[in-house]
């Protein structure tokens, strides 16, 4: 066979002994007579097979040829060392050995059969070029450093994968130019070192078998399998989210078992929650718990004896279990051992990760022999723990970092467009921690701003409210009479009679009037009085156990009560604020792209929102007056889009309700501050709370002199005080009437007085509507109602 190990390259390899016998050549001439008999010796057993000297690349002769070959290598090969050196002879940037050592040849028999020894580190893409530096090195004398670690990856016999590391002993080698070979200038060399994955300007300039490698290369490998372990357990933690990678937990369990050179363990973590004192489930693809077993979270006293609670939350130390069956008995059951036990588990070692002292949570080592894990080989932890903690810490940071970036976009009002003024803080408290000062955390002001409001609101919801509560009681009560009433029927006992009297007391009072603390008394009298009764009733008869159990199955398992109405009630205004919340929060980005404002929306009973606009809340952009009147003419157009996104929704909801529409123009500029025990944004100063004070009463205001509300169901409420609002907005809504958001039904009124506030108008304009987002024609509210009717 030729040439079967390499690939067309720049080399044409040749095995030869040359280099070596020339040493045998030079001890002839020894005064040593040793030295003269030794090179005596190993040249005669040459000297029959010239090849061995002048070089071949058919490889069957290292076969045929192996019993002088090995007298060529002895002195380079001591037997005495032979069962300790893992060691043989190759040949470069090839997966040929010969003459191998003792000790290798029980690893690779051990390997089996099928195994086929590779080089991991020697990429075939690459193959040409890497032999291309050699020339480099040794023939031109350019000096370059391309030298990677290379390994074998050998399996033992007990399936576990050891790793050895190889280093090359070159002395032997030869390298002879042929008359392909080129004169290389320092140019062409520069050339070269800029274009590494150029092959073809590599071919050209030392073209395809070009050069001739005699020799032989010594390979000496060391196992390196505990180092190559604790490296790989570094690279899998430092990679970022990689748990939730298929091949994460089954990377890092084929990684332990070669550090711990056992095949059958498994590793799992548990987590553990130091408020609570609880360990939980890790949650990633494939990451099981030994200790939980399939539970979510469990106390730690409950999970440990006196022993392993001690050993691993006290003092952060690794409890070793190498019979585990034995400390079953002997604790008669106790935790951890039961859930080991149930597992089938027999040996174990519980590490605890612990920062400083602070558990973080515990990674679980697992065997189904006995003392195949115990306190001797639970020191081989030592030196992969602080990479575990390392990727532990980094891992709750990014977790806090995410829940804390859900909580900002769901919960607070850190808005973006203001979140340098919040940066801009941080900085200057950790530059006063650093020079050793006890900083405060400034509270946050902007200053000189223009207030926004706007609320879309549900009409009447209180009422509506109070409704579905009543129908609710009354059904429930109504329920509870019948059946009280046929246990009475039966028994004639007179207590069931008492207690149908207050049940119709009850539902007098339901129907009559619904008081703040009707729904908790009739709660309480359901609760207390009734439910015992009826527990009693299941067991005495059976007609009475099937009433029963009839209207047990109408009560709602949150509530404990009736729930009907009032869940279609809620349902239909949690739908009505998603829909409006999330179609504003969309436009929202379309008018920070205009110019950054900040924005806050919170749901009630229907969606409000403030927008505030100024020079203070920009800091890398000009503000000018011209911003405002645009943002304020966006909002009335956003208004008027959600009230046709609600009337499109209203049909589907299980109550249709309806729903009014409210902006507040106010014309002087002020100040808000960030409350940092509330976590928001208000307006500051004494003067500046008059704006919240019309906010939070504005909705309930009547036209003046008149018992009619302000807010009415098909038309939107401008609120405002000075003339020259007026006159904007009457623009606005002249503007937007051409475009098809309102009619010509715009009228102008004045407002009651509110407690501390006079002098307030409003622009009351009816909004047009389209049945669907697709139809072109319009309706007032009136028109739209008969024809969703029709």
């Amino acid at each position: 066979m030729k040439k079967n190990y390499a690939d067309e390259g720049p080399l044409i390899q040749l095995v030869s002994f040359n280099k070596l016998l020339n040493q045998y050549d030079a001890w002839l001439e020894s005064d040593d007579e040793q030295y003269r008999q030794r090179a005596k010796y190993v040249l005669d057993a040459q000297a029959p097979y010239p090849e061995l000297r002048e070089g071949f690349d058919d490889l069957s002769i290292l076969e045929k040829r192996k019993d002088v070959i090995q007298t060529i290598l002895a002195d380079t090969f001591s037997s005495v060392l032979t069962h300790n050196e893992i060691k043989a002879a190759s040949i470069p940037f090839a997966n040929v050995v010969f003459n191998s050592s003792a000790r290798f040849q029980k690893i690779l028999k051990e390997a089996g059969k099928d195994f086929e020894l590779q080089i991991r580190n020697l990429p075939e893409d690459l193959h040409y070029i890497m032999q291309c530096t050699v020339v480099l090195s040794f023939y031109y004398g350019f000096k370059m450093d391309f030298k990677r670690p290379l390994f074998y990856d050998i399996p033992d016999a007990n399936g576990v994968m050891r790793h050895y590391r190889i280093l090359y002993n070159a002395d032997f080698m030869e390298i002879l130019p042929t008359e392909k070979s080129k004169e290389l200038t320092q140019e062409n060399l520069n050339e070269l070192l800029e274009n590494f994955d150029n092959l073809e300007l590599w071919k050209e300039k030392i073209p395809p078998n070009s050069f001739i490698t005699k020799g032989f290369v010594i390979s000496n490998m060391f196992d390196v399998t505990a180092e190559h372990s604790i490296s790989e357990i570094k690279s899998t933690l430092i990679g970022g989210n990689k748990r939730n990678s298929d091949s994460f937990m089954e990377s890092f369990q084929e990684t332990f078992r070669s550090l711990f050179s056992l095949n059958n363990i498994n590793v799992g973590f548990t987590g553990y929650d130091t408020r609570t004192n609880t360990f939980l489930k890790i949650y990633g693809k494939g990451i099981d718990s030994y200790i939980l077993n399939g539970e979510e979270t469990e106390s730690c006293d409950s999970m440990l004896c006196d022993y392993s609670y001690g050993k691993l939350i006290t003092t952060s130390d690794y409890v070793a279990i190498s019979n585990v069956e034995k400390y079953f008995e002997k604790s008669k059951g106790g935790q951890p051992y039961k859930n080991l036990h149930e597992q089938g588990i027999k040996s174990a070692i519980l590490a605890p990760i612990a920062d400083d002292g602070n558990l973080l949570g515990v990674l679980e080592l697992v065997s189904d022999k006995v003392n195949e894990l115990n306190s001797i080989n639970a020191n081989k932890l030592v030196d992969v723990m602080p990479f575990i903690v390392s990727a532990v810490l980094r891992s709750i940071e990014e977790e806090q970092n995410l829940i804390d970036a859900i909580i900002q976009h769901e919960c607070t009002t850190v808005h973006p467009s203001v979140y340098w003024k919040f940066q801009e803080e941080a900085k200057r408290f950790m530059t006063e921690e650093i020079d050793g000062n006890q900083p405060v955390f400034r509270e946050i002001v902007f200053k000189d701003i223009h207030p926004l409001y706007g609320q879309i609101d549900i009409k009447d919801s209180s009422r509506e409210r109070n409704m579905a509560i009543q129908r609710d009681l009354m059904i429930q009560l109504s329920e509870v009479k019948s059946i009280i009433k046929r246990a009475f029927e039966k028994t004639k006992l007179p207590v069931y009679e008492e207690l149908m009297f207050r049940i119709d007391n009850h539902l007098d009072e339901v129907k009559e009037t619904l008081y703040t603390n009707t729904e908790q008394a009739v709660f309480n009298f359901v609760m207390d009085e009734v439910n015992p009764v009826l527990k009693h009733l299941k067991k005495e008869d059976e007609e009475l156990e099937k009433l029963i159990v009839a209207y047990e199955s109408q009560i709602d398992m949150g509530t404990e009560s009736y729930y009907d109405h009032r869940r279609n009630y809620d349902e239909s205004v949690m739908e009505t604020n998603m829909k409006m919340a999330a179609l504003i929060d969309k436009k929202q980005q379309q008018a920070q792209e205009m110019f950054p404002h900040y924005f806050e929306r919170y749901k009630t009973d229907g969606v409000e929102h403030n927008l505030y606009i100024g020079q203070s809340i920009v800091n890398d952009r000009e503000y000018n007056s011209l911003y405002l009147n645009n943002l304020r003419l966006w909002q009335l157009q956003v208004m008027c889009e959600m009230e046709n996104e609600y009337y499109s929704l209203k049909s589907k909801l299980p109550v249709q309700l309806d729903v009014t529409s409210l902006i507040l123009v106010y014309s002087t500029s002020l100040s808000i501050r960030f409350r940092m025990d509330e976590k928001r944004f208000d307006v500051d100063g004494t003067y500046n709370a008059r704006y919240e004070v019309i906010k939070k009463r504005i909705d309930k205001s009547y036209i003046k002199g008149t018992n009619e509300r302000l807010t009415q169901k098909g038309k939107l409420s401008i609120v405002y005080s000075q003339k020259s609002d007026e006159r904007e907005y009457l623009r606005y809504v002249k503007f937007l009437k051409s475009k098809g958001y309102f009619t010509n039904n715009i009228e102008i009124v004045d407002l009651e007085g509110l407690q501390g506030v006079t002098g307030l108008k409003a622009i009351r304009a009816e909004i047009l509507y389209k049945k669907d987002a697709k139809s072109e024609k319009t309706y007032t509210y009136d028109d739209l109602m008969q024809e969703l009717q029709s």
